[in-house]
């Protein structure tokens, strides 16, 4: 069986370091580039921690099992 994926992260806040595991992590794709990000609590200082996300932060999050919520524009 295949080791768990792991991602590299880091607070703002309290400059911390730490893998998370995909669960720990959200994605969320917007219209634009300003509306997708991927979220996470910092594990050390229990921030809300939002990050822009770019193509290829996209392709690793979904491959490695993040769950996605697409936004979509109103109408």
């Amino acid at each position: 069986m295949p080791a768990a994926v792991r991602f590299r992260a880091a607070c703002p806040g309290c400059r911390g370091r730490f893998e998370l595991a995909a669960g720990a992590l959200r994605l969320a794709i917007g219209a634009t580039s300003r509306t997708t990000f991927y979220t996470f609590t910092c594990p050390e200082c229990a921030a809300a921690v939002r990050k822009p996300a770019g193509e290829r932060i996209i392709e690793l999050l979904t491959g490695g099992g993040v769950r996605t919520l697409r936004l979509h524009a109103a109408p």
